[in-house]
């Protein structure tokens, strides 16, 4: 009974209004009448027939589905044992006179050996008594360096401390293959052809001094940052507008998002960020940069309108930043308390709320403050001229403007389309007047006002208030609510959270960075949820490493690129991806966590796009400033995006290819409008933190990368560059491509197939010319207007498209069949594993 409450009744049982599935555990009638399938749980004296133990068992997925759901939940080996001889003895069950006695006692959670652990209090004393596995508090533990053995890479050391008895790592890495991987790692883009050849003729003289050097290039490069910023970036949810069903452009959301990669850049100290974040605003308010930085405690999603409940919104943010900041700087999942004392970690309800209370007095503000020196300000006067004019015009028509043959109805309603007309020429003013703010210096940020009372909150619901909290932190360090409580004045509880989260004695920043960090050379990290390192998490695979790297990391002030250097002059790093016995490999590490070889990856969204303007020659490598439009498909940017009751304006592409064929990481990111490129490459959403990309592969990936316009104008524009770069020579147009798409010189055989496909491609190109298509120059849209009900239809012209300044990319039209042909094989390279993969 006490294994089913710590494991089980969560879920089955605690809560008889949220019973999952159908199935109460409660009671042994409930375990022999089963849930939603209809079978009983349990066959007394039959294990392998009863699907309580094959689905605890999890390995017949294909008849029950595992439970716990959760992989880090699972029943050991020896609990699962218990249930098994538990159903072969005849599944005997208490009385309900012992049953009552079970439930009642203090600790029914309790797991052999577990320890208890001091907090401020939980909502009942069943919680506080309980006891917890050792090995799930790893992460709340002090720092413990390790002490190594001089002469040794620490990395390397602690690597092979756990490397499994009999295998032997895989040889490094040729000096190709190193350059091309580190250079995506720190900075996101491939090298150049020339950095590739100087890093080759280094290596051959002294091997770990190119390295070094390298990685030193590397780290400060201004690429450098802008990589960083695209990992930091998901874990915040950046984005340039606020979501839900009124998506309102976020104006000055971009000078956070370039004050990320300044940072990383300029190395500054990890606790420095981490307070800068969090309370800039309050330790140096009159400084540019700590007022920009607050615009972390934004970024999530938000709404408000007059719809709204003003009291649920705001308890909407509340919920929302305290989950962020546990998220992000303490990998905990903070959230989960809202409702009840949380079931997996010494973290009670009240904490949560007394985290809350930190934030209380925290009020939305577009701060006043001016351009900086270091501040991309190109673009900003000619995008305030833009939306001056289009609130000026008039901006929609009417259907009858258009000739009859266009016109997607012959009649309808005129009063609707009167009344409808005027709510969206005045829906339509308002939106532009957002994008207007943009022009005017101001930092997306926050400010103290009076603080709110805040409550225990019964349930997590706004109308059950409880017991009213002050602020304090994670009581689980402090043992206490006494010893663990901030001030309870209306300036300086952030500071006093940011001096707590970045103090050497907190034990879970400095783990949760290296850790990230690892993960974002390795593509794994060492505890594997780095969002998450609660009971619920999966423990380190190598603690004493992730430990020395973490006290290690304190140790040098903070400092990430020192970092860097630790990790990647490792030979751990710099090893093959390929073993020379994969068996024995496959055997002894089924789980693939030995780093006995480098895991290849595929590149991610933006380092795929990025990658292609680059060698395509359109990059436009400029730091910083307002977001760029790039093109995307077509169907997505004419679709209709519902805001404030009407319908946002159409997406277009800015008008030179210089403004638009920038950094991925530049682009305006809209949450309700994904790029569909970056999407099917698993780019994640903007609304929820993202602990680590996926790497799905999926037929959609295959067919945008060889159907895609906007990828075919890439690789014209590839072979534009190739002809103007080695004009009439066609031998040395396929070398010429080789080396900026590979690295490397085809071989002959390579050659021979490529001369030949370019024959018959330029055959077949002569045979077929391609028809000219015209970018939209309005779109139409329709509504039911309320009052009437009746359906009206409107005009909205594309300014951009239609205005004449419009240059589009290379299209197969503007070329010869020869340039066509030459472009079907740059989308051939670009469509390459050699390519797409880094190995």
């Amino acid at each position: 009974m006490p294994m089913f409450k710590a494991k089980c009744l969560a879920c089955h049982g605690e809560d008889s209004k949220k019973i999952k599935g159908g199935f109460d555990m409660r009671t042994y009638a409930g375990l022999l009448k089963g849930g939603e399938s209809e079978q009983p749980s349990i066959v007394p004296g039959k294990p392998l027939q009863s699907p309580l133990y094959i689905a605890v068992k999890r390995e017949h997925e294909d008849q029950w589905e595992p439970m716990p759901p959760k992989e880090n939940d699972k029943l050991s080996t020896e609990q699962t044992l218990y249930i098994r001889e538990w159903i072969e003895g005849g599944a005997s069950w208490p009385g309900p006179d012992r049953v009552v006695e079970l439930l009642k006692e203090k600790d029914p959670w309790s797991v052999e050996g577990g320890i208890r652990v001091k907090t401020s209090g939980g909502l009942s004393e069943t919680w506080n008594n309980r006891k917890y596995e050792e090995s799930k508090l790893w992460a709340y533990q002090p720092v413990m360096k390790p002490n190594l053995k001089t002469g040794s890479h620490p990395v390397d050391a602690l690597i092979g401390a756990r490397f499994p008895e009999g295998l032997v790592p895989a040889p490094l890495s040729e000096s190709l293959t190193l350059i091309r991987r580190v250079t995506f790692n720190l900075t996101g883009l491939s090298p150049k052809p020339q950095e590739v050849q100087a890093f080759k003729m280094a290596w051959k003289e002294d091997r770990n001094k190119a390295w070094e050097e390298l990685i030193d290039r590397l780290l400060i490069s201004p690429r450098y940052g802008e990589q960083m910023a695209r990992h930091w970036l998901d874990i915040v949810r950046y984005a340039d507008s606020a979501g839900f069903s009124n998506d309102y452009p976020r104006p000055h959301a971009w000078r956070y998002r370039d004050y990320v990669v300044r940072s990383f850049n300029n190395d500054k100290p990890y606790d420095q960020f981490v307070r800068e974040q969090i309370a800039g605003d309050e330790i140096k308010p009159k400084d540019p940069d700590h007022l920009i930085a607050t615009g972390f405690l934004r970024m999530g999603p938000w709404e408000h309108t007059s719809m709204s409940v003003k009291a649920v919104t705001r308890q909407q943010y509340l919920d929302d930043v305290v989950n962020s900041v546990g998220v992000t700087f303490l990998a905990n999942e903070l959230r989960c308390a809202k409702c009840h004392d949380h079931k997996f970690d010494p973290i009670p309800t009240r904490d949560y709320y007394r985290m809350q209370a930190i934030f209380a007095p925290v009020t939305f503000s577009e701060r006043k403050l001016p351009w900086q020196n270091f501040e991309n300000k190109k673009g900003i006067k000619q995008d305030h001229e833009r939306y001056q004019r289009l609130i000026k015009e008039k901006g929609i028509r009417s259907i009858t403007s258009l000739p009859e043959a266009d016109r997607p109805v012959s009649q309808f309603d005129k009063e609707s389309e009167k009344a409808g007309h005027s709510k969206i020429n005045n829906k339509r003013r308002q939106q532009l007047n957002y994008q207007l703010k943009r022009a005017k210096p101001s930092v997306f940020s926050v400010l103290n006002g009076a603080p709110d009372k805040i409550h225990i909150l019964k349930g997590g619901s706004i109308e059950s208030p409880q017991e009213e909290v002050s602020p304090g932190v994670l009581s689980l360090f402090k043992g206490s609510e006494e010893s663990a409580s901030l001030t309870d004045n209306k300036f300086g509880r952030r500071k006093e959270l940011a001096k707590w989260i970045t103090s050497k004695d907190n034990p879970l920043t400095a783990r949760v960075i290296v850790n990230r960090i690892w993960q974002w050379h390795f593509g794994q990290a060492l505890a594997g949820n780095p969002n998450n390192f609660g009971g619920t998490g999966k423990p380190p695979t190598h603690p004493e490493l992730l430990d020395w790297l973490a006290a290690t990391f304190i140790e040098e002030g903070w400092s990430i690129k020192k970092l860097h250097r630790h990790i990647l002059t490792s030979a751990t790093y710099q090893r093959s991806a390929t073993h020379p016995d994969p068996g024995t490999l496959a055997k002894l590490d089924p789980d693939e966590i030995s780093y006995a070889v480098f895991k290849p990856r595929r590149l991610t969204a933006e380092e795929l796009r990025d990658s292609m303007l680059a060698v395509s020659g359109e990059l436009n490598p400029i730091l910083g400033g307002i977001p760029c439009h790039p093109e995307i498909n077509e169907e997505v940017a004419m679709q209709p995006r519902h805001i404030m009751g009407s319908v946002g304006p159409a997406y277009q592409a800015d008008p030179l290819p210089s403004q638009r064929n920038r950094r991925t990481l530049y682009t305006e990111r809209i949450r309700t409008l994904a790029d569909p490129m970056l999407e099917v490459f698993n780019k994640p959403g903007p609304d929820l933190s993202c602990e680590r990309r996926e790497t799905a592969t999926i037929a959609p990936q295959a067919f945008t990368m060889l159907n895609s316009p906007i990828i075919r104008s890439r690789s014209l524009a590839f072979a534009a560059r190739l002809e103007k770069e080695r004009p009439g020579n066609l031998n040395e147009q396929i070398r010429r491509a080789f080396r900026l798409a590979y690295h490397r010189m085809p071989n002959d055989l390579e050659m021979k197939i490529c001369l030949e496909y370019l024959e018959n491609s330029k055959k077949e190109h002569e045979a077929h010319q391609q028809e000219r298509v015209e970018v939209p120059k309005y779109v139409i849209r329709q509504m039911v207007e309320e009052m009437t009900g009746q359906a009206f239809w409107w005009v909205e012209d594309l300014d951009i498209y239609a205005g004449g300044k419009y240059v589009p990319d290379l299209k197969p039209w503007d070329v010869e069949s020869a340039t066509r042909a030459l472009g079907d094989l740059c989308l051939i390279l670009f469509n390459s594993n050699e390519f797409i993969y880094i190995y």
